[in-house]
């Protein structure tokens, strides 16, 4: 069995396979990772090797305590990858990314996949039909633009994410909720024109933690899957430890 540890920037999720089956998963915060490291091995003894992906700052300390129960690999830009990388820059592409490329790479061989993570950012990642990572875009998240609006002001109130009942918003806060909500709902629906213009037969992959939130919203037709980044991860362990 593998386990794979994906440290975002507010919380860590672990995630237990076997071999293509995902079996477990759970988040905690980052101040809770001994506690929930624990947790997952009395449930998994079984679990020979871990991965851990961290686009925050995680403490070696963390890696240390993993390191007692298995096998642990650190990603990182000279981790092996299953696909051509044409990112111009590939030392600084972020683990998360490698992963969502690496899910998509296995989930549409010989496809064109665009993936859209919406998490505190929302990042695009785009795998040709002939397996080449060529890059994508990173734009803030919802609730990264919801604090913006109340940090860089002086009297908006911070908001949190809520449907929308009609774009025009009659009080400063359905304003707010519309030009937010729509804000990020146009731009997704655009990009996925934009790409869908230059690659045939595109398929969209939506995840993150926003993903059911923004998938009803959508008029393109995406697959909205909750653990692509995860499966990413356990391909990648798979791949390395071959």
């Amino acid at each position: 069995m593998n386990l794979v540890v994906d440290a975002g920037n507010t919380q860590i999720k672990f995630a237990v396979f076997r071999r293509k089956t995902l079996l477990h998963t759970q988040t905690g915060p980052q101040e809770g990772f001994a506690d929930c490291v624990k947790q997952v091995f009395e449930k998994f003894p079984g679990i020979s090797a871990a991965l851990i992906s961290a686009v925050s700052h995680l403490e070696s300390q963390s890696v240390e305590i993993l390191s007692v129960f298995c096998k642990v690999y650190v990603l990182s830009p000279q981790y092996r990858i299953p696909f051509k990388n044409s990112y111009a820059t590939p030392a600084t592409l972020g683990p998360d990314r490698m992963a969502l490329a690496t899910a998509a790479f296995y989930h549409n061989p010989k496809g064109n996949t665009l993936v859209i993570d919406a998490g505190t950012c929302i990042t695009y990642d785009m795998v040709n039909d002939h397996g080449e990572y060529l890059g994508g875009a990173i734009s803030p998240g919802l609730y990264m633009r919801y604090t913006a609006l109340h940090e860089y002001t002086d009297k908006l109130p911070l908001l949190t994410p809520e449907t929308i009942l009609d774009f025009i918003g009659n009080a400063t806060e359905t304003s707010m909720h519309s030009g937010v909500v729509n804000g990020i709902t146009l731009e997704i629906d655009g990009v996925i024109e934009q790409y869908s213009k230059r690659f045939h037969h595109l398929t969209v992959i939506l995840t993150g933690g926003d993903a059911q939130f923004l998938s009803k919203r959508l008029k393109n037709t995406i697959f909205a899957h909750s653990n692509f980044l995860l499966e990413g991860l356990n391909q990648l362990l798979e791949y390395n430890k071959s």
